[in-house]
């Protein structure tokens, strides 16, 4: 009938290499909290600071040079063992889900994004489940929380809802796809431009994701290649 909204379910497939990735994004966020507790460790002893890849490929003769006192000595290889351990699965769960998404029609239109890498191309694939859940771009770009939610009568502001609607994952991919846009695309630059003379710096942000989202959503539903000028004027 209409009246109560709708959920979906992806198939038993697609949500296996979609919990495969969310896995895969968790396990990312700790080694980069490993990395940075590393950095911690050597300013604090040393006052000097490493490159994550210098400090992934630092020999343990070298870091028993830095710090010279027996603790700090103790937790650094441990935590680089940490990171090296994590670093192999990390690769290999992005190599699985991208053989699953091989012949995936949503996923081929999406490299067509210049500055939209595999990782969060990935994640606008399987985050949303079926395309055909969103009639329109703006519905999948409320999902990635880039639409307003002010409620205004006559002009005049009357409410605000709910700021933490929308999917996370796709709040950062869509974060994410505005901001390496903002390095490759001329026409995105000036959009961006344009919003940050007016406004602050994150709304500018978001003002450039919402357009992004909205193409990336038409060209995953019509299996189009992606238009930067239509998307971004």
């Amino acid at each position: 009938m209409g009246v109560l909204p709708e959920g979906s379910i992806s198939p038993k497939a697609a949500r296996a290499v979609r919990d495969v990735w969310r896995q895969r994004a968790h396990v990312v966020r700790q080694q980069t909290a490993t990395v940075l507790r590393l950095h911690t460790i050597l300013v604090r002893h040393t006052g000097g600071r490493l490159s994550a890849k210098r400090l992934r490929a630092v020999p343990l003769e070298d870091i028993e040079r830095l710090l010279p006192e027996p603790e700090p000595s103790l937790a650094v290889p441990s935590r680089l063992a940490v990171v090296h351990g994590l670093e192999p699965q990390i690769h290999t769960v992005a190599k699985l889900v991208q053989t699953r998404l091989q012949h995936s029609p949503a996923s081929e239109p999406l490299p067509t994004v210049e500055g939209l890498g595999t990782i969060v191309a990935q994640t606008m694939v399987l985050e949303p489940g079926a395309m055909r859940r969103f009639s329109t771009g703006g519905q999948y770009a409320s999902s990635c929380r880039c639409g307003q939610s002010t409620t205004s009568s006559q002009g005049k502001r009357q409410g605000q809802g709910h700021v933490k609607n929308g999917h996370p994952s796709l709040v950062w991919a869509s974060r994410e796809a505005a901001q390496l846009a903002l390095r490759f695309r001329p026409t995105v630059q000036r959009l961006y431009q344009r919003q940050q003379a007016k406004s602050p710096l994150m709304v500018a942000r978001k003002a450039v994701a919402h357009p992004l989202a909205r193409a990336c959503s038409d060209s995953m539903r019509a299996l189009l290649p992606f238009d930067v000028h239509n998307a971004c004027g």
